[in-house]
């Protein structure tokens, strides 16, 4: 018997004002994210992978420049651009990963590429744009991952002197936003996929790496428990290895999806101040997609229903 497609996508978690919430400075995000998330359940229910379904996602995430992924990332404290991404299967483990990336227009694509060539998890900087480059990815100029609107962000944090998690001055009036892109799937085959990318934070330093490319911290994807995508203060979620943690409590602790989830995200993470979200489908279709902060930019589409999209609780 095939199995129902399951397709839950993030566009980033955090302080996000709830005043406007039903603004129509909100509907460019829910129908981006609409879009998006109709695409990748297309593509499900004509039988694509849940690996293809995910990496389609999030290139359309990071040609969005809504989010903080691709084009549309935020600035580094020299003004630069540092992009990080990360794919993982579930039927075998196999991973591929690529960070602080600078000339790769869609950085998915190459850590798809860096776990399809099979020698290596995770390449980092110039050897992974050199990298990209050889396997015939589109390479583009760094600036054209910028916007008019990161720049402002980057000079409002440098005048604060500090790290800013996402788009200050931002459409929705979002004081702390994390700026990451995620998707997780399961296919008819019964088989699971995650994949997240990211700019990282406004102002960060130079050579800076979060948990998105790290397998295990920011995604991961076991066929016999769940796919997960993070977002949130990154160093955090690095420390607690959340994406890993909610499929070893599944694992080892007999929890269900939602149990493994809220212990991660309510208790883990708030304890060591941890702040942020994430996205998971298990095996079995059953899909959580719990935050600790304010709003998390998300979608999920099971089967032939209806896409449903959503910022606030």
């Amino acid at each position: 018997m095939k199995t129902t497609p399951v397709i839950a996508i993030h566009g980033g978690a955090g302080t996000i004002a709830s005043v406007a919430s039903d603004s129509s400075a909100a509907q460019p995000y829910r129908d981006a994210l609409h879009a998006v998330v109709s695409a990748a359940q297309a593509a499900l229910l004509r039988g694509a992978s849940a690996l293809d379904a995910v990496c389609m996602a999030v290139e359309l995430l990071e040609d969005c420049p809504l989010f903080n992924a691709g084009h549309g990332a935020v600035f580094t404290h020299d003004e630069t651009h540092e992009l990080d991404a990360a794919v993982m299967n579930g039927a075998d483990l196999r991973a591929g990963a690529v960070a602080g990336v600078s000339r790769i227009r869609r950085p998915v694509r190459a850590a798809r590429a860096v776990m399809a060539d099979g020698t290596h998890v995770l390449l980092g900087g110039v050897g992974a744009d050199n990298f990209a480059r050889e396997h015939g990815l589109e390479m583009v100029d760094p600036s054209y991952f910028s916007t008019e609107a990161r720049r402002q962000q980057l000079k409002l944090a440098r005048v604060a002197d500090r790290v800013a998690l996402d788009h200050d001055g931002a459409p929705l009036v979002e004081g702390s936003k994390f700026g990451t892109v995620g998707a997780v799937a399961l296919d008819m085959h019964g088989h699971l996929a995650a994949a997240t990318s990211t700019g990282g934070m406004t102002n960060k330093r130079v050579g800076r790496i979060g948990d998105s490319p790290l397998i295990g911290a920011g995604t991961y994807a076991d066929d016999l428990t769940a796919a997960v995508s993070c977002t949130g203060s990154g160093e955090m979620f690095i420390r607690a290895v959340a994406a890993y943690d909610v499929c070893a409590r599944m694992r080892y602790a007999g929890q269900s999806l939602k149990d493994a989830c809220d212990a991660v995200v309510m208790q883990t993470l708030p304890a060591i101040d941890g702040r942020g979200g994430l996205i998971a489908v298990d095996r079995l279709g059953n899909v959580c997609l719990p935050f600790n902060t304010e709003g998390m930019y998300r979608a999920h589409a099971r089967g032939a229903e209806a896409p449903q999209t959503a910022i606030h609780r």
